[in-house]
């Protein structure tokens, strides 16, 4: 199922696009380190970031939330009428939109804003259900429709998720109370309308597109925005590159190539696929190139991660990615983290390929960061430019 039809007529912030601030946290893992509990939650669950890709089987999605451990961008929302206030992950790599409600009574939900349909005079339940799968155990969400707000945009009769259930860990210690999914309709458990088709069906867009930007240094205050309905000119440099959706459930292009300085490898030459996730903080390469490029960088595996020294962050190269028939660089600055003085990649590792047997790359915040990205719906395409 695609996006409704709807005409893309021109790409500068229309009037009536909405922006969105984005706000930037400490992340779960980093909040569950500080409370001691990290290593022991790591080694229970088997992780693997592609897991999130899979396609669900019945009423049960499995969306590892160890993608969201270092994901810490969100923004706010409301639902409800009168309205009640949400901060939410805005996740270009799910469909579905859910909220903790006043059922939960799981410690991830005691300090979180609840839901409560109660105080609500226009909520009504669906008496639906479904399970979301996490490495770590199981969300219970119950569906309901209510009114939901985000600035000035207003989507009436908005189905929405209400989980009854949440494990402690990791939720108790994320900064978002909930997740808006922003991959396509057809990704939506149980035929769940998304809330961007809720916006679409009622013209609440000015076009039928949206785009993220993300800072380069974040505060809490002003992470990035995420503008709804257009895309803005001040937050990007040059030409937009655009690159086909190759498959309608997330955000996915196609991979063309992959270098590391000017050594390109090939690896790309019978085809790779890359999804672009906002819910996703690293970048993941597939398992079996993963060898070839901490040798390439000289980073040697810690438990900690990929670790480089400090000292040699400048005169390492940058790592190019080849999308639309441009190459997207980025700079060690970029995909070096350093955490009070300790350097490793900002990367991980994926163990499964994409649906088409391709291998699958993951281009989380740690790339967004550099490259403002439009979502076209009208289209199927994502376009990327050198952020401001």
């Amino acid at each position: 199922m695609k996006w409704l039809p709807v005409v893309l007529a021109c790409l500068q912030l229309a009037q009536g696009a909405v922006r969105i601030s984005l706000k930037k946290g400490l992340s779960i893992r980093d909040k569950m380190r500080e409370a001691g509990v990290l290593d022991d939650f790591l080694k229970h669950i088997k992780y693997d970031p592609v897991k999130k890709y899979q396609p669900s089987q019945g009423s049960v999605v499995r969306e590892p939330i160890t993608n969201h451990l270092d994901s810490s961008y969100f923004g706010e929302i409301s639902i409800g009428e009168p309205p009640q206030k949400f901060l939410v992950l805005f996740d270009t790599g799910s469909s579905n939109l859910w909220v903790p409600s006043t059922d939960c009574k799981s410690p991830a939900c005691f300090n979180h804003a609840k839901f409560k349909p109660g105080d609500s005079a226009t909520f009504t339940p669906s008496g639906r259900s479904y399970t979301v799968s996490y490495g770590s155990g199981a969300v219970t969400v119950v569906l309901g429709s209510d009114t939901l707000r985000l600035q000035s945009i207003t989507v009436t009769n908005q189905e929405f998720g209400l989980s009854q259930d949440e494990p402690t860990q990791p939720f108790y210690f994320a900064d978002f109370d909930g997740i808006l999914g922003m991959a396509y309709p057809s990704l939506a458990v149980g035929g769940m309308a998304t809330a961007l088709e809720g916006m679409l069906e009622q013209n609440q867009l000015a076009e039928p597109i949206f785009s993220f930007y993300f800072s380069r240094q974040p505060t809490y205050e002003y992470g990035g925005e995420l503008i709804l309905g257009g895309v803005d000119p001040q937050l990007f440099q040059g030409d937009i590159t655009w690159a086909p959706v190759t498959q309608e459930l997330y955000w996915q292009v196609a991979l063309e190539e992959f270098a590391v300085g000017q050594s390109v490898s090939g690896w790309c030459s019978q085809g790779c696929q890359a999804i672009v996730d906002t819910g996703t903080f690293l970048l993941t390469v597939p398992q079996e190139y993963l060898e070839s490029i901490l040798e390439a960088l000289g980073a040697q595996e810690t438990s900690y991660g990929y670790a480089v020294d400090c000292n040699d962050t400048q005169s390492m190269p940058p790592i190019a990615f080849g999308i639309g028939g441009a190459q997207l660089p980025l700079s060690p600055s970029a995909y070096v983290l350093n955490s009070n003085g300790y350097c490793t990649l900002a990367i991980e590792v994926t163990y499964l390929p994409s649906q088409d047997g391709q291998p699958l790359w993951i281009l989380g915040d740690v790339f967004l960061k550099e490259y403002y990205t439009v979502f076209d719906m009208a289209n199927n395409r994502v376009g990327f430019a050198t952020s401001a």
